[in-house]
């Protein structure tokens, strides 16, 4: 890799040019990295439906043209000026909260959240750290980085403290469901919430993120564990993962909240998570955490504009909603020990990847994969 070091790198990228339309497959130019970044081979990419919700047009913060993806498995093929925590060949997953680990940093000196607001304003604006942009078109045109990782896409350029560095022994094409789902869905539970043993819980939507987070909390001791769904074939994986209740809530002849607090169990379960990101979900799941101690987690992303709303009495009544991103977890520090706990045979997750891609030019067919209702993870390497 060493002979691209400092040069311009042409590669095959899938851009999203506008909403709602399919990713074209062109050939980009990949500036070299600038101080304080990372300029990474893509080895294998994973869907997730935060990239369908921005090419969508659900984004408040989509912007077009750009490249999309952020759940990767990456080879470091070159570094900036000042770059020490990765060096070339590393194995690192992109993560697009990333962690500044600065002594400032109050958000990254808590242990109550691992919100490192660092580059937040440029990477909501589609741009490196310093203002400027790494990805051009055939034209020389400027192509909007996505959540600091534009990972559909053969290289990318990405900030030192958004770079995971993970064990060369994780094959990439499993690391990289680290990147997002699989972790958010486990950090809800471990970090978020903190599940105790003997809990019940509830878990709404059942794609990678609400499995994740039965397993989660099957491995943190919960007693009962009730899955709901509209799709009841998703009902044996979660059964398999640890639900010990199915519920199709299209079925039922009340509202879910009250089938779950009501005929299911007397006054509701411990813990609640929407996976879903609709916001009539949300509610019910607050709804049908305990009376006097429940608590309910929403990790979905609801569209621009739409808001969430309940009685007070629902929290008079001592149930605490709140929220995660990533989890909890603090990228750079957590990552690595949840790609090392998955090795180690502590951590299984070959059951999330339901489809396999090759090459980037076929995230498209990935994409519809996505949208066809009985893929966990669709991943393609290229």
């Amino acid at each position: 890799m060493s002979a691209t070091q400092g040069k311009p790198i042409q590669c095959k990228a899938m851009v999203a040019r506008a909403p709602k339309q399919p990713l074209t497959e062109e050939t980009i130019t990949v500036d070299p990295p600038r101080a304080g970044e990372v300029r990474v081979k893509v080895i294998a990419n994973a869907l997730c439906h935060t990239d369908v919700y921005t090419l969508d047009g659900s984004d408040p913060e989509g912007l077009f043209p750009c490249i999309l993806g952020h759940e990767a498995g990456c080879v470091v093929e070159s570094v900036g000026e000042g770059v020490t925590s990765v060096k070339v060949g590393d194995h690192v997953i992109p993560c697009y909260t990333p962690q500044c680990c600065e002594t400032q940093c109050i958000f990254c000196q808590s242990p109550k959240t691992n919100l490192c607001p660092k580059i937040r304003s440029t990477q909501g604006q589609g741009v490196m750290p310093d203002g400027t942009i790494r990805l051009h078109d055939q034209d020389g045109n400027d192509i909007y980085h996505f959540m600091g990782c534009s990972t559909m896409s053969e290289y990318t350029v990405i900030a030192e403290i958004s770079c995971a560095k993970i064990s060369k022994e994780m094959p990439l094409e499993k690391a990289c469901l680290f990147g997002c789902g699989v972790s958010t869905g486990l950090g809800a539970v471990w970090n978020t919430c903190k599940v105790e043993v003997n809990s019940s819980v509830a878990v709404f939507g059942l794609g990678a993120v609400g499995l994740a987070v039965i397993q989660g909390a099957k491995k943190a001791g919960a007693s009962r564990i009730i899955a709901v769904d509209i799709n009841p074939a998703k009902f044996a994986m979660a059964k398999e993962l640890g639900a010990t209740d199915t519920v199709d809530s299209s079925k039922l002849d009340k509202p879910v909240q009250q089938y779950i607090a009501g005929d299911l169990t007397p006054w509701g379960v411990d813990y609640t998570f929407d996976c879903t990101g609709n916001t009539n979900v949300m509610r019910a799941a607050l709804e049908c955490a305990h009376r006097g101690w429940g608590t309910s987690c929403v990790i979905g992303v609801a569209a621009s504009g739409h808001e969430i709303s309940t009685r007070p009495f629902q929290l008079v009544t001592g149930r605490v909603w709140k929220g995660t991103a990533f989890g909890g977890f603090k990228s750079r520090t957590d990552v690595p020990k949840l790609v090392q706990a998955s090795l180690d045979g502590d951590l299984p997750i070959d059951h999330f990847i339901s489809h396999e891609f090759l090459g980037v030019g076929s995230t498209n067919d990935a994409i519809d994969a996505l949208h066809g209702g009985s893929c966990l993870r669709a991943v393609v390497k290229y």
